[in-house]
């Protein structure tokens, strides 16, 4: 059995030096009632940027109408909110473990370009669909196959992800 890493794959030359933070942006109508979804669903944490929309008000460079919204008596921006992996959340921002939601006038219909896959195992497959299904989540199919298992499901605004 060879050790991971595995010392015979490497990264293609002309890459970074170190790995690049990245995060996963998913385009949605409501970014407020999709991070509130995702972060139940994964156990992550919803960012709290009140200080940074207050600062960028102050500055006038957002109009608070437009731009704005009280959520849980947090300043908010209207049209993007993270989530953070709860061991990312005291790291610097735009780092870690996290994605964002933003709202879009055009979202493409039909099927997801990507989606996410929640690595549950066989075991609590059937808990955690009941457990995303309460959380509004619908299940669209389930595959059990010698070769996998998993089971389609889409968010509360139809984006597929994976239970497996």
């Amino acid at each position: 059995m060879t050790a991971w890493p595995d010392p015979t794959y490497l990264p293609p030359a002309g890459g970074p030096d170190t790995p690049l933070d990245t995060q996963l942006v998913v385009d949605c109508d409501d970014p407020h009632a999709q991070a509130r979804f995702w972060a139940a669903a994964l156990g992550y944490l919803i960012e709290d940027n009140h200080d940074l929309v207050r600062a960028v008000l102050d500055a006038g460079f957002a109009d608070p109408d437009r731009d704005t919204l009280e959520v849980n008596g947090r300043l908010a921006f209207r049209t993007g909110v993270g989530i953070k992996h709860p061991d990312d959340v005291a790291g610097p921002r735009g780092t870690g473990r996290r994605i964002l939601f933003q709202a879009v006038p055009d979202r493409a219909p039909g099927k997801n370009k990507l989606h996410l896959d929640l690595n549950v195992g066989r075991d609590r497959i059937d808990a955690e669909v009941g457990r995303l299904t309460a959380l509004g989540a619908t299940e669209q199919y389930r595959i059990d196959e010698p070769g996998g298992f998993h089971t389609t499901m889409a968010d509360p605004e139809g984006n597929l992800f994976c239970v497996q």
